[in-house]
């Protein structure tokens, strides 16, 4: 045992680990989890993991009982039925509600519980919707039902005085801050709405329902919230909190997030509606949620639809239906999900092994070390690295902490690694964990300070969910989330923190990247650097072919990436989606003016003419945010294609693309030549030049780090990148410092250093695709700049057009020629930095 860990387990060895249960964490992970051995798993927030024995039960109980729809009286229904009752006991003892105050509604999530609180609330004009700031989006999404139907909806802050010891939740502990009202419709009576509160209304409305929104855990922060506002919000004893004569007010629990490591006490805190998905608690089943609704609020839930199994009985002529007396038939639509259901009890069964006091304190335990650990990390020049999101240390204690961390991390100058970059290196390490705002806008524009203009100009800027803008504008879009479950150890704290050590804190190695320009005229001395090979991929995402000699033509090489196949939902199809167009075989014969196409899945060849007219077929496409005129082909090359690759798609070409602007102008008033280039569908550089010496370095690297360390050695050629023109004599690396490069008589332009991805991990075997994470997580270590991993330039071609665009004579490259680098920049190049990744593949 290594002395960090000894330390470890001096300071929480107490609560870690589960001493009391039959078996350790690190035989239960051993023995439980065999399918995490080499992965750190930090995402329990999103969706904790099933164990092998959880499985194994589900499968021997499914296959050995019989269990049929439960809306029968057969023997096997009645099984169903049976199963499911025990379901919603074991549910209620989960949050210690008593069945005789408490009824279980199964839905199929944690989403679809809040969503049937909001389609069934006795909504009126006289009602208000309260919900803290930090709340889910499914949360959010109830004001929907609210808004429609006149009632008003707040969002608020809750302030607690952590150092008021004594008062053990009092209601001077507490204090409400509103945001502004919103309301819906030109009748509503807004006088009862002025400044962030609500004036006093006449008893007459004494039985309005107004409903307050909370979760026990921000899914964001993993922020703990004081339970005891339960009570205090249905008897509007809180500070700032609209009077009792409003009317009454009921609470929404949102224990999604809470409740795998500690579901509220019901007994305690009366919640009247707790919302729940049982993925978050024991991994499987998916697909299946709760709402936990107290007996008096279920009774005010008007539930307007009806199905299958929520009726005593209908006429399907006339207007007459008899719903069902039962709050659980009402409420639940149609068939429930009753094997998913059955399964549960499989996962109940490992909480209750370890408990789910054990679990907090194990989880808790491995978090207060890792955010400690977090927080101490500082850069050379002592600066922090580490900024940690809704935790203030010295006012909770150890054991209060939630298992989620969510962060953010600075560079040396202060500015922000972007959460997509720590994602991609996690990914690279074995790491699993979460970026973005995790579906909680409220929170993360509060703790990353974004203000309402700031989330307008980021969307406006094209920022939405799900994409790469990570920083816009100096500020961070979202946050990196990771968060521990009851099979986290202390290796997998420890492996987070080392990754954090090797990629963040130390000051990355830089390499030259062609900022540092000389004089215009001086040319670069390189001895005897020539053109090894050409290579053409005429369809994007096929295997490409080497030619000896090849002609330019104004989009770059000819021919290059004119072709692609979209999928029938408009998407563009690549190798990072279907693998298999990576088996596809393409050959252009100039004399011939055809395209050859070839497919293990088709005996017969596909022929493309280059000289076809299918301009009767033109179509417009979107190609990554570009707009392209393209021609389409008959259904007999359509099929060809969809049945090489196991999907419905459509084969394109190009015919023209919307030029990309740019205001620079060079000598004489001529445009940018970037501005004349016709990109096909490539999505940055009309080529990529790869060096020989560039990768023969990399292998070196590659082959020390897995000398020792038992892995196969990995060794890459030129081709794994997929370069249209590989060179030799050069140093490693110095096509990163050329700006201008000439071969034969033709000139290109880099457009700086090319942004890899995961397809380089991609290697094509007798068909089968294998993925590992090298390359790139080799590359990742001396290669990374500004949360770019950089290996290969960009070239754009400058065109054989001349100063008025007149054509001039067609230019070839031909393997062996000279090839010239300069590290001049020249007049037209536009000062355009390269910010999307090269995806031409």
């Amino acid at each position: 045992m290594d002395q960090s860990k000894e330390e470890f387990l001096e300071r929480f060895g107490a609560d870690y680990g589960y001493p009391d249960a039959p078996r350790g964490v690190d035989e239960m992970r051993a023995a439980d989890f065999k399918r995490l051995e080499g992965t750190v798993y930090l995402d329990h927030a999103g969706a904790t993991l099933y164990s092998e024995p959880q499985m194994a039960d589900v499968v021997k109980d499914l296959t050995s009982n019989v269990y049929g729809n439960p809306h029968s009286q057969s023997d096997s229904s009645m099984a169903a039925s049976d199963l499911v009752t025990a379901a919603r006991h074991e549910v209620l003892k989960y949050f210690n509600a008593s069945p005789r105050d408490y009824k279980c509604i199964f839905t199929s999530g944690a989403t679809a519980a809040l969503k049937l609180v909001g389609e069934c609330f006795p909504w009126s004009r006289e009602s208000c919707y309260m919900y803290t700031m930090e709340n889910h989006n499914s949360v959010l999404g109830i004001r929907e039902y609210a808004l429609s139907k006149g009632a008003t909806v707040l969002a608020v802050d809750i302030n607690e005085d952590s150092d008021l010891e004594s008062n053990h939740g009092s209601p001077s502990s507490f204090k409400i801050s509103t945001h502004s009202n919103q309301r819906r419709g030109e009748d509503v009576l807004s006088h009862n709405c002025q400044n962030g509160s609500l004036s006093t209304i006449s008893g007459k409305l004494r039985n309005n329902w107004n409903l307050f929104a909370f979760p026990s855990e921000c899914n964001f922060s993993g922020q703990k919230f004081n339970l005891n506002l339960v009570k205090l919000i249905k008897e509007g004893k809180v500070a700032g909190f609209p009077s009792q004569q409003q009317g009454q007010w009921m609470v929404l629990l949102d224990a999604a997030k809470g409740c795998a490591t500690e579901p509220p006490n019901l007994d305690v805190y009366p919640a009247d509606f707790v919302v729940c998905s049982f993925y978050k608690i024991f991994g499987y089943p998916t697909g299946i949620g709760a709402l936990i609704v107290k007996n008096e609020a279920a009774g005010l839930l008007n539930k307007a639809y009806f199905s299958g199994g929520t009726v005593a009985v209908s006429i399907a002529d006339i207007d007459f239906v008899k719903k069902r007396k039962s709050v659980e038939q009402v409420l639940e639509d149609g068939t429930i999900s009753f094997l998913s259901i059955a399964s549960l009890r499989h996962g109940f069964k490992i909480i209750g092994m370890l408990t789910t006091s054990a679990i907090s304190r194990h989880t808790a335990s491995l978090a207060t070390y890792v955010r400690k650990k977090m927080l101490d990390m500082k850069h050379r020049n002592k600066k922090k690295v580490c900024i940690i999101y809704g935790h203030q240390s010295s006012k909770v204690a150890d054991l209060k902490m939630s298992p989620t961390i969510t962060f953010n991390l600075k560079r040396e100058d202060g500015t922000w690694f972007g959460y997509r970059e720590v994602e991609k290196l996690a990914s690279l390490s074995g790491i699993h964990l979460r970026t973005g705002c995790f579906c909680n806008p409220g929170a993360c524009a509060k703790y990353l300070g974004l203000s309402h203009s700031d989330l307008v100009s980021n969307f406006e800027a094209g920022h939405v969910c799900w994409d790469d803008n990570d920083v816009i504008k100096g500020k961070p879009t979202g946050a990196v989330r990771i968060s521990f479950g009851y099979m986290s150890t202390y290796e997998d704290a420890a492996g987070f923190l080392k990754f954090l050590q090797s990629s963040f804190v130390s000051k990355p190695i830089t390499f030259s990247n062609g900022l540092d320009l000389v004089d215009n005229q001086s040319q670069q001395v390189v001895p005897d650097v020539r053109l090894k090979t050409i290579t053409i991929y005429p369809v994007k995402s096929c295997q490409g072919f080497s030619a000896q000699i090849w002609p330019l033509a104004i989009g770059g090489l000819k021919y290059d990436r004119e072709w692609l196949l979209q999928g029938s939902g408009g998407e563009i199809l690549t190798q990072k989606k279907v693998p298999e167009l990576g088996s596809i075989c393409t050959l252009i014969n100039l004399e011939l003016g055809k395209l050859f196409i070839e497919s293990p899945k088709r005996k017969d060849k596909l022929e493309i003419s280059l000289l076809e007219n299918l301009s009767h077929l033109t179509a417009e496409v979107d190609v990554y945010g570009q707009r392209y005129e393209v021609e389409s082909y008959d259904d007999n090359v359509n099929t060809w294609f969809s049945e090489a690759i196991g999907r419905h798609c459509t084969f394109m070409r190009c015919s023209s693309s919307k030029n990309r602007s740019c205001s620079h102008t060079g000598k004489n008033g001529r445009l940018c030549r970037d501005t004349r280039s016709k990109l096909s569908f490539v999505n940055e550089g009309q080529l990529l030049l790869i060096s020989e010496e560039s990768v023969s370095d990399l292998n070196s690297r590659l082959s020390s780090s897995n000398n020792g360390n038992g892995k196969q050695r990995v060794i890459v050629d030129a081709m794994r990148f997929r370069p249209n023109i590989v060179i030799s004599g050069s140093m490693p690396y110095n096509e990163d410092n050329w700006r201008r490069i000439h071969i034969g008589d033709a000139y290109f332009t880099s457009m700086g250093g090319c942004n890899r991805c995961q397809m380089i991990n991609l290697q094509q075997n007798s068909g089968q695709v294998i993925k590992s994470k090298e390359p790139l997580a080799t590359l990742a270590s001396y290669r990374r700049e500004k949360g770019k991993i950089l290996f290969g330039v960009l070239l754009n071609y400058e065109d054989g057009l001349d100063g008025e665009g007149e054509i001039l004579a067609e230019r070839w490259l031909q393997v062996g020629q000279e090839v010239h680098p300069s590290t001049a920049a020249t007049p037209e190049r536009c000062l355009a930095t390269v910010e999307s990744l090269h995806t031409g593949m």
